[in-house]
């Protein structure tokens, strides 16, 4: 007998559904997930183009309620969410003790409630630390029985709205509950990729009818993971678990926009002395973006140099198909961080030309309230 262990592969609500698409799966997470239907390269410039549907069933989705449950959460997160009006959401990160982000996730003030969106790939994890963390009056829903899509890009609104009509009346960073025949789902309209677009919460039991629609519609074409990672990247969206991990803090993670004023005046959050800190001093090191020299793209793990100093890694990198060409993000000294900085990656051997980039690589295109067209 073998002392190992085979993990078990979870299937998704939309599993069949994506393989009858033609998917190719792939274990990512814990799930058999698609990673691309017709070509990572046609699948991310179809969403920058019209709307592409992704399957996000694997991440976490919570419900926190009780009397001061935001209030409570401030404890282990920078951003301000008593202040959070009903159907607003904010980008947040779980922190450590020690100020260490242990994920980043989406808050949104739900009726009565706080709607919780964690990382699929730690999604476990958070909810035990959160369990532990938060008074036992605040009640804990992880809620197993709903799956959760995302359309993106510039005709998103326009198909959605064919599916669930009022959905236009949503900007960025708002939510609202609406109603598909009998099933209710819950909408923000936000997203991973830059483009306008939406996340949808709903029934896993209605998600393969749900999913239907809205392929249905001549705008949408389902999208796999390998073109939601170069779609991010292209955003300068950090990844869980590649960018971003415990050993590194809010302020190191180029994500300070996340502490908000309050919290920065008053601390109160895990590990606000040392993220107090280096908001005033400044970090060590910092994440930041890179254009790559040439066309060979430069991967995670590749070492950074400045003649012969090691000077940061790349956290991610590959072909960006929108920029027409190789991009990646890592982590640099602070002072290689300045944009134009030229800094080399070594590959295989060979030392392959870096320039410290703004981030995003391709303007931001959501649906902001009050912004001119």
């Amino acid at each position: 007998m073998s002392d190992d262990t085979v993990e078990t592969v979870l299937e998704l609500p939309l599993g069949d559904w994506h393989r009858a698409k033609g998917a190719r799966m792939v274990p990512f997470a814990g799930y058999s997930m698609p990673i691309q239907y017709e070509g990572i390269m046609a699948e991310h410039l179809w969403t920058r183009e019209s709307a592409g549907l992704f399957d996000v069933s694997h991440m976490g989705q919570v419900i926190l309620s009780g009397d001061g449950a935001a209030e409570a959460l401030e404890a282990i997160v920078p951003g301000d969410i008593s202040a959070l009006k009903e159907g607003r959401m904010r980008y947040s990160l779980l922190l450590a003790d020690d100020g260490g982000i242990l994920d980043d996730l989406m808050i949104t003030a739900a009726p009565m409630a706080l709607y919780v969106v964690v990382n699929g790939a730690v999604k476990h994890a958070d909810i035990a630390y959160l369990r532990n963390k938060l008074p036992v009056s605040i009640l804990l829903n992880h809620m197993e029985d709903r799956a959760l899509l995302a359309l993106q890009g510039p005709k998103a609104a326009d198909a959605l709205a064919r599916v669930v009509p009022g959905v236009g009346r949503l900007f960025f960073m708002e939510a609202d509950s609406f109603l598909w025949g009998e099933e209710p789902l819950w909408i923000s309209r936000s997203g991973y990729t830059g483009e306008d677009g939406f996340e949808i919460s709903l029934p896993a039991a209605c998600a393969v009818a749900f999913a239907d629609a809205l392929a249905a519609q001549p705008e949408v074409k389902p999208i796999g993971l390998g073109a939601r990672d170069s779609l991010r990247l292209e955003a300068g969206l950090p990844l869980y678990g590649h960018d971003l991990e415990p050993r590194i803090d809010p302020v190191q993670g180029n994500l300070s926009f996340a502490i908000s004023k309050r919290r920065r005046e008053e601390g109160g959050f895990a590990g606000a002395d040392r993220i107090l800190k280096a908001l005033k001093d400044g970090p060590s090191w910092v994440r930041v973006g890179f254009t790559v020299d040439g066309r060979q793209p430069v991967r995670e793990g590749a070492e950074i140099f400045d003649g012969d100093q090691v000077v940061g890694k790349i956290t991610s990198g590959g072909f960006a198909p929108s920029v027409g060409a190789p991009i990646a993000m890592g982590y640099v000294l602070a002072a290689k961080s300045a944009i134009g900085t030229t800094l080399e990656a070594e590959v295989r051997g060979k030392r392959i030309g870096l320039t410290v980039a703004a981030m995003p690589f391709i303007p931001n295109r959501y649906h902001r309230k009050g912004a001119t067209k």
